[in-house]
């Protein structure tokens, strides 16, 4: 099966806000069983979300995409720094509609993600990913990434590492 061309825009928030919040919150779900720990106890975790990632796309423009495939967003990509460690990039989101999983396609996201943090100087990247999202982490190892175990102060997800190799330099 062919698929078409993906492309990657900026999220725009006027009009895709409730897109950003439905794929942020159906991660959660896939990593946890669950959207709780997304919206949190007060119901307003999705409020706090939005401003996280205006405040993310204001300090590193191009960080935070919607991925289209025609006129419709299939993905999502949210990109940073490593907090404890900002000389190391990190990925906050890979995400895909569940329609669009299985197909080939997470491996442009992360082409993609890979190509943006080699342009910013980075030699390296993270995530953390939950050890029973067992697609996921099926996932990465595929696609280069490699486990450094529990992540301090949370335990219930595992920290995953790459190089970003000299093609993406």
């Amino acid at each position: 099966m062919t698929e078409a061309k993906l492309t990657f825009a900026p999220i725009n928030l006027d009009a895709a806000a409730a897109i950003a919040i439905t794929f942020r919150a159906d991660s959660f779900v896939c990593s946890f069983g669950s959207d709780e720990r997304f919206y949190e106890s007060d119901g307003k975790g999705h409020e706090r979300y939005l401003g996280w990632l205006q405040n993310l796309m204001q300090s590193m423009p191009g960080s935070c995409v919607h991925v289209w495939q025609g006129d419709t967003i299939i993905g999502q990509i949210e990109m940073n720094r490593f907090k404890s460690q900002p000389e190391i990039a990190y990925v906050n989101l890979f995400y895909l509609a569940p329609a669009y999983r299985n197909r080939g396609l997470g491996h442009y996201l992360d082409q993609y993600a890979m190509t943006y943090f080699a342009d910013l100087g980075f030699q390296s990247a993270r995530l953390s990913v939950s050890p029973t999202n067992l697609q996921a982490t099926r996932f990465y190892r595929k696609n280069g990434w490699r486990d450094l175990g529990p992540q301090l102060g949370h335990a219930e997800v595992h920290l995953m590492q790459k190089q970003i190799e000299q093609e993406y330099h």
